[in-house]
């Protein structure tokens, strides 16, 4: 008996997270469709660009709705990384070889000054360790995801995770819309330098996917690839940034009880975009099962994006204050600039 009431609790719980989750997720799904439709006439901006504009605009305005957040941050999160996985049906070897050995040391360059760059700054402004640190790995790595993962390592307290986050987003979405901009003028008609450019910089993974929609499908694939390479970095700068908080401690003279570190493990999405990856390279997967994989996977994402800009609160942004804007804003252009000077160097 007492079975059946806590089976019966428990569908009464899933259902009413459902019941929850459902008004937010049909709505990312609506402006996904909307937006699908309006690339028809404006092929120039693409569904991705149009969705996260829409849903930036509707989620400032019309649509800025508590209802909504449970559905739309499933959407955010959960969709996109379905994306991901599924993007990796498509790619094999040898598009992996057309960024080549310059592409990955570009990456490892990237990531390491703007590390460095970032927390140097952070603490001339007068930023603490734990904000300077979680600027430099967000922007480094892929935004949010590695701010969750740099948080807990390095004994971050939550305001301080929240204010990097707004402050990472906000950046992230300036550079979104500027960087296909900047690659066209710099880079003309070359698709590997400005999939470098945007796969390179840019925060999170819907950025990279919006950003590099404006410019073509191919700029998508290895703008994701340079991207991907940042985020199979994540467990590696996760580990010394809690040791470089460790002895930055242990050196001070008050070292405070802190808990245990919490392990950080690669994110599964990665692992399943290069399973099937590796697969795709051996088996060669059917181009059936490849167009269905791509036309899902283009979905997931469009609908992700859509969540993403209807999540995007810009009233977040400014409570933060000018300095928070200033920081970000001068990480943003070292990040250019550097990718720039890098790219010219290695002559990818």
């Amino acid at each position: 008996m007492n079975d059946l009431v806590e089976n019966n609790n428990k569908k009464d719980s899933y259902l009413t997270k459902s019941i929850a989750i459902f008004p937010g997720l049909v709505t990312a799904f609506v402006v996904a469709v909307i937006s699908k439709i309006s690339a028809i006439w404006l092929p120039t901006l693409g569904a991705a660009t149009i969705a996260i504009l829409l849903g930036i605009l509707l989620g400032n305005t019309f649509l800025k709705q508590p209802v909504l957040e449970k559905g739309t941050k499933i959407a955010e999160g959960k969709l996109l990384e379905f994306s991901v996985v599924l993007l990796g049906a498509t790619v094999t070897f040898q598009t992996i070889a057309q960024i080549g050995i310059f592409g990955a040391l570009f990456v490892l360059l990237q990531m390491s000054i703007t590390i460095v760059a970032s927390y140097l700054l952070g603490k001339k402004m007068q930023f603490s360790d734990n904000m300077s640190l979680l600027m430099a790995g967000g922007n480094a790595v892929c935004g949010s995801s590695a701010i969750a993962s740099i948080a807990p390592a390095i004994h971050a307290k939550e305001e301080e995770k929240g204010q990097i986050i707004t402050l990472v987003n906000l950046l992230g979405t300036i550079l979104m819309l500027l960087l296909p901009i900047i690659g066209s003028l710099i880079y003309g008609s070359d698709i590997l330098t400005k999939s470098a450019l945007i796969g390179g910089i840019l925060q999170s993974v819907g950025q990279v996917v919006a950003s590099a929609s404006m410019v073509n499908g191919q700029v998508v694939e290895l703008a994701m690839l340079f991207k991907i390479m940042r985020i199979m970095m994540l467990v590696v700068v996760v580990y010394w940034f809690g040791r470089f908080k460790q002895q930055k401690s242990e050196s001070s003279a008050t070292i405070e009880t802190t808990p245990k570190q919490k392990k950080s493990a690669l994110p599964w999405y990665v692992v399943g975009f290069v399973l099937f990856c590796i697969f795709n390279s051996l088996v060669h997967l059917p181009t059936q099962f490849s167009a269905t994989a791509h036309f899902f996977s283009g979905w997931f994402e469009i609908t992700a994006l859509a969540a993403i800009g209807l999540r995007l609160d810009f009233q977040k942004f400014f409570k933060e204050g000018k300095r928070f804007l200033i920081y970000g804003l001068s990480v943003g252009v070292i990040q250019v600039f550097l990718a720039i000077v890098l790219i010219s160097l290695l002559r990818i």
